[in-house]
């Protein structure tokens, strides 16, 4: 697996062996041309596998992000994967259940502007799960933005304070975009639920 855009464009990273989905390279790419400009957000990167996504934030712009992620064999591959580019300053890795460390990260200052979350597709109940959690949990930024990925057919739930923006399908993946209610501005698009990619 590579980055595919940014400072850092071209550089490999690690996937663990085994217990991981990576998001594609097409994927990816059609999530992060829909994000535009990065600089100066904060990111949290959920589930987050090899932490490809949270990379590819920083490669973009982000000034930081906080990878959460329950395996320890992931966990030490994010690391790695920081260390080979050289941000680990830029970045904290979060090991435990992810509701868990969210009800830990509400305790502190942390706000983020962009979190992504990609949930195992054998926990169909997740997504929402954790939605309502980081909704609730006051992590999210005024004007935050959340990128859900889910299997085809499945929801990304609903949680009070958040609006969905649309979904694109992508083979069997699906990327849902979601804000803050109050928060929409008048760059985002209204709320769809057109399924084309």
């Amino acid at each position: 697996m590579r980055v595919i855009g940014g400072c850092f464009r071209g550089r490999r990273l690690r996937v663990p062996v085994a217990g991981v989905r990576p998001t594609g390279d097409r994927v990816r790419e059609a999530v992060f041309g829909r994000l535009g400009d990065l600089d100066q957000t904060r990111v949290l990167d959920l589930f987050a596998g090899s932490g490809a996504l949270g990379i590819e934030a920083v490669s973009r712009g982000a000034t930081s992000v906080v990878f959460v992620e329950r395996s320890a064999a992931a966990a030490a591959v994010i690391r790695t994967n920081l260390a080979s580019l050289s941000i680990e300053r830029s970045a904290r890795v979060l090991r435990g259940d992810t509701v868990a460390v969210l009800r830990r990260l509400a305790r502190s200052e942390d706000r983020f502007d962009l979190a992504f979350l990609d949930p195992p597709w054998a926990e169909p109940t997740e997504p929402e799960r954790t939605l309502r959690v980081l909704a609730g949990s006051g992590l999210l930024a005024p004007g935050a933005r959340l990128v859900v990925e889910t299997s085809r057919g499945r929801s990304a739930g609903e949680a009070p304070g958040l609006v969905k923006l649309d979904e694109r399908r992508y083979g069997d993946t699906v990327i849902h975009r979601l804000a803050l209610a109050d928060e929409l501005s008048s760059d985002d698009p209204k709320p769809s639920d057109d399924p084309k990619g």
